[in-house]
């Protein structure tokens, strides 16, 4: 590392630390030459994702539209911020991972769809009804079905469009009977 003061090319470390919740390493350096003292950030250089859009066009992957996909969902749902940061982070790692440098727009939204099953029914079904692009209650009572059939947590019910736990012995059916009822 070239010093700052004289550009002399060798240099001391004095003090390394994890920073940004471990994304990069803080370094306080001091020149071999001349003492001059300088701090250097290390960061992990991730390659630049292109995301193909569902009508063809293509754009870079954009980590804050993901975040606000998902607190979209999730909001009202008692999900701590840190937390949606931490699974957009996930996702985000497992899109690096893959050797693809262009992933398809409906993969990413797979991926947020089985961590948000896992974190909230309620998200769960909001961002499917965007994903998804859904159309009407049909649409709504299929992903239910779908979320109660997946359900490992057999003795939990299915919360869901703002019911309290007592009242969702079978939300698909109810959301059924109310639409026919009302129309």
């Amino acid at each position: 590392m070239h010093c700052p003061q004289c550009q002399f090319s060798d240099s001391r470390v004095l003090e390394s630390r994890a920073t940004e919740a471990g994304q990069s390493i803080r370094r306080r350096r001091e020149c071999l030459h001349c003492k001059y003292r300088f701090t250097t950030y290390e960061r992990v250089e991730f390659v630049p994702i292109v995301v193909l859009k569902r009508d063809g066009k293509r754009e870079s992957f954009d980590r804050s539209k993901l975040l606000r996909g998902i607190i979209r969902a999730c909001e009202k749902t008692g999900i701590p911020q840190q937390r949606l940061e931490i699974l957009v982070d996930e996702i985000e790692s497992q899109i690096q991972q893959n050797p693809e440098r262009e992933v398809a727009s409906n993969e990413i939204g797979e991926l947020v769809l089985q961590n948000l099953q896992l974190l909230s029914e309620v998200a769960y079904v909001r961002f499917a009804s965007v994903y998804q692009q859904f159309q009407g209650i049909r649409d709504f009572v299929d992903t239910l079905n779908h979320l109660e059939n997946q359900s490992d947590r057999a003795s939990l019910p299915l919360v869901a469009l703002g019911q309290k736990p007592e009242e969702t012995k079978n939300v698909a059916v109810q959301l059924t009977n109310e639409t026919f009822s009302r129309g």
